[in-house]
């Protein structure tokens, strides 16, 4: 415990990783209270499918986040999925670093993502100041092609087990 009888957060982060080095990333970003609001899972035609259906807010989400491309050029949206309460990102970053400038971490691509895209919502929605994400998000360097298949399949099937989903569903 702090001093303030707090237990001491974990960084969520490896201390000594260069997250601005090119690689791969998945990312999970978790809406404020993991509240619902983002998209809905629902039964498609497939037996074994779900389709999500993106919200006014979850639309807002993607948009911002392909935008990510073009705000960051050394930046790719490898994969992703835009469920109720969360997404899931597989970042690739890519090339040299920014020359002079330091080129932005992770972290800051992902915060700029997170503030422009509540910035618009609240904007569009007139909710100033409401949240829309919570505030940390969960990372996972991807360090080789299995870690990779893996990752890009559960992004893949994230739908189809929505209903399932314990961690994330509300029910």
């Amino acid at each position: 415990m702090n001093e303030n009888n707090f237990p001491k957060r974990k960084h969520p982060r490896l201390v000594y990783y260069d997250y601005s080095k090119s690689g791969y990333y998945h990312v999970t970003i978790c809406t404020e209270g993991r509240k619902p609001f983002l998209s809905t899972v629902g039964r498609g035609l497939a037996p074994a499918a779900n389709t999500v259906t993106l919200t006014e807010i979850g639309k807002i989400a993607e948009e911002q986040l392909l935008l990510l491309e073009s705000r960051y050029p050394f930046v790719k949206i490898d994969r992703y999925v835009i469920m109720p309460n969360h997404i899931h990102i597989i970042f690739a970053l890519f090339g040299k670093t920014a020359g002079a400038s330091p080129r932005p971490t992770l972290s800051d691509i992902v915060c700029a993502y997170k503030s422009r895209t509540t910035r618009i919502c609240n904007k569009l929605l007139q909710t100033p100041g409401r949240k829309i994400f919570q505030i940390s998000f969960y990372d996972e360097i991807i360090r080789n092609q299995a870690a990779y298949d893996e990752i890009s399949k559960y992004i893949f099937e994230n739908p189809m087990k929505w209903e399932e989903d314990e961690l994330y569903c509300i029910k």
